[in-house]
């Protein structure tokens, strides 16, 4: 069970929360008793279940995204968590009957590069531009980069790898500067998440230690909990590494293993 006060009085902001990881962070978030932003595209027609509030938003737009954040401020005059999850570069992934995804760098299509890093990589950066300010004068916050294996080892392609090993370095090199404001941010790794795509290959896939959305916000949600989080800043977690460290089980009761740089 979710404690429904973990997280009562904080403001939150999830990127990208449309459907998939992010829906689940958002639900999770609001379930932990945080009041909940989630922004998204296509965020207005999401059903969510928990109380969130929806602000749609193109993250490639500065103007957008700056005017989510003028919103919350507006309504709430501070934030204390940023959950960076929006991403680019998963669509098209069928281009003239060809699966592209894995092939090799000479062959990838290059929006694939310019959107994980528009909607990626930059996404993120602004994000925690605008949240950071927030943060420094509040001498409070965390911000949590939703990130991957494919920072430490190969995994589909070059573009995917850099990207998220781009990710990992923001998160370092935020943090560092961060740290005397007392901010923390952390890069957070999740498993295979039984998202809606996902699960439209279920047929195809070992789902054994798999995670629910709600998952990873779970771990987030503890994470925010946590009163020694600058400890972790800078450093990269693991979803379910974090409900053994936190004490707590996915959805369904389970508790997933953590994958490693080796078995992952």
């Amino acid at each position: 069970m979710t404690d429904k006060t973990m997280l009562e009085g904080r403001v939150a902001l999830v990127t990208g929360g449309s459907r998939g990881v992010g829906k689940g962070v958002g639900e999770a978030l609001g379930e932990a008793g945080a009041t909940v932003y989630v922004t998204g595209r296509t965020v207005s027609g999401t059903a969510f279940g928990a109380p969130c509030i929806p602000i749609p938003c193109d993250h490639t737009d500065d103007g957008q995204v700056e005017a989510a954040f003028a919103r919350i401020h507006s309504d709430r005059g501070r934030i204390d968590l940023l959950v960076n999850n929006v991403w680019g570069g998963y669509e098209r992934m069928v281009e003239d009957g060809e699966f592209t995804w894995s092939r090799p760098f000479w062959q990838q299509p290059l929006f694939r590069w310019d959107s994980m890093f528009s909607a990626g990589v930059r996404a993120h950066f602004v994000a925690s531009q605008l949240a950071a300010r927030r943060m420094v004068e509040q001498r409070s916050g965390l911000i949590v980069n939703i990130s991957f294996w494919p920072a430490q080892k190969h995994i589909a392609n070059v573009p995917y790898g850099v990207a998220k090993a781009a990710t990992d370095k923001m998160t370092r090199d935020m943090a560092h500067e961060l740290q005397e404001h007392g901010v923390a941010v952390v890069s957070l790794y999740p498993g295979l998440v039984r998202t809606e795509k996902v699960m439209e290959a279920a047929a195809y896939l070992d789902l054994g230690n798999s995670e629910s959305p709600q998952f990873i916000g779970r771990a987030i949600a503890a994470l925010a909990a946590d009163p020694n989080i600058l400890a972790l800043t800078g450093s990269v977690v693991v979803a379910a590494a974090c409900a053994e460290r936190y004490g707590f089980v996915d959805v369904d009761g389970r508790r997933p293993k953590a994958l490693t740089i080796e078995s992952v």
